[in-house]
């Protein structure tokens, strides 16, 4: 039976229609001849499965598989063309077109493991060095460039629900304080330290979001009450306080859970604030440590994705590459919750950058077992199928 290629069902996943919508509004293709968006696209997304580190490189190997572009609708395609698409074809298109993605996968995505139903997302950010001589627009230090990437990470199904990308010398919560986040008024949002603002947690606790932190060795407050809490489990103090310090107390007047735990797996002492008064402590202390996955995210998209070297130096060649990067990376969690995949998603990323252009379905790709691929040996295993 004939199948297409790996790559020509993956971009079937995507809602063309809504992708030519958002192309229309930002007049995309204007003035295009010869190399449209989509292709733009399409190219991007080619980098970011096979990890081209070059415009040279993905024309090559593209050009390899000619004769297979005609399902994906590429042609033209030059380094010319494609390196004036980055610098100047607007990077919201494809910023648009992630949150239009994004729905599509909140439909199969697991909810998180614990018993409560309230939402739950871990805010943090992470920071992408540039080279200042190269980029010259996203000063950071005197010698140093970089952007920051704020994430709100949906926890179950580790897909990022909001992201803002910043200069990399803009703080934590700056970046943050005027957004009005996407989520239901019963979420839970846990963060760290870097966002500790009373009177932007204030805003959060008004729209009826509970929010989860840890607290700053210079919180000045005063005991108005105690909550019980279960003994052997690591909580040490379930406490109710009011902020005393100047600001803090008229940014946020009113009582804040502040928790005390200890770790024994690292033998540290950690202080929780939250305005969430109806979970136990103990609940309080896992929500946090379930913030880690957060940092595993960026080390996943740092190690896996083509944002830490771009193919582009212009503001909006390097943001149109992190958006693409992070539809490719929907659209692996979308594979993977939707075809069952049991193994890791550093497998399924590996095994599409190897089957980009084999002509299989990719069910019966993604069906392989691992324990049945045998490495070579020495090279008498492999056949050759001419004479030397």
């Amino acid at each position: 039976m004939h199948y297409n290629t790996i790559f020509y069902q993956l971009q079937t996943f995507f809602p063309r229609h809504h992708f030519e919508k958002i192309v229309r509004a930002h007049k995309g293709d204007r003035y295009t001849k010869n190399f449209s968006c989509w292709q733009q696209f399409l190219t991007m997304l080619y980098a970011q499965a096979s990890e081209k580190d070059s415009i040279r490189d993905i024309i090559i190997c593209l050009n390899i598989h000619k004769k297979k572009w005609y399902h994906l609708g590429l042609k033209n395609l030059t380094r010319s063309n494609l390196s004036y698409a980055n610098s100047k074809r607007p990077y919201q298109i494809y910023e648009e077109f992630f949150y239009v993605f994004l729905e599509k996968c909140k439909t199969i995505i697991p909810k998180h493991k614990f018993k409560f139903k309230n939402p739950l997302y871990a805010l943090d950010s992470t920071t992408v060095d540039l080279c200042l001589s190269l980029f010259e627009w996203a000063k950071f230090r005197q010698r140093k460039g970089g952007l920051k990437i704020h994430t709100l990470l949906e926890l179950g199904g580790n897909i990022p629900s909001f992201i803002v990308i910043t200069e990399a010398k803009t703080h934590d919560v700056k970046a943050v304080q005027n957004i009005q986040f996407p989520i239901s008024s019963d979420s839970i949002i846990v963060m760290d330290r870097g966002y500790i603002d009373f009177k932007w947690l204030k805003n959060l606790d008004n729209s009826g979001v509970f929010w989860i932190s840890r607290a700053k060795s210079n919180l000045t407050y005063s005991l108005i009450g105690q909550l019980k809490f279960k003994k052997n489990t690591g909580v040490l103090n379930d406490n109710i306080i009011l902020l005393t310090g100047v600001k803090s107390a008229k940014n946020y007047s009113d009582k804040i859970r502040l928790i005390e735990y200890y770790d024994k797996e690292t033998e540290t002492k950690y202080l929780f604030l939250t305005n969430n008064f109806k979970l136990s402590a103990y609940t309080i202390s896992q929500i946090y440590k379930a913030r880690w996955q957060v940092e595993l995210f960026f080390k996943w998209i740092k190690q896996n994705l083509k944002i830490k070297t771009f193919l582009g130096i212009s503001r909006n060649a390097v943001l149109s590459q992190i958006w693409i990067a992070m539809i490719y990376y929907l659209l692996l969690i979308y594979i993977k919750h939707q075809t069952k995949y049991n193994h890791s998603l550093l497998d399924l990323n590996r095994i599409i950058k190897e089957s980009l252009f084999m002509q299989l379905n990719l069910i019966d790709l993604l069906s392989i077992d691992k324990k049945d691929i045998t490495p070579l040996k020495n090279f008498e295993q492999l056949e050759l199928p001419w004479d030397l």
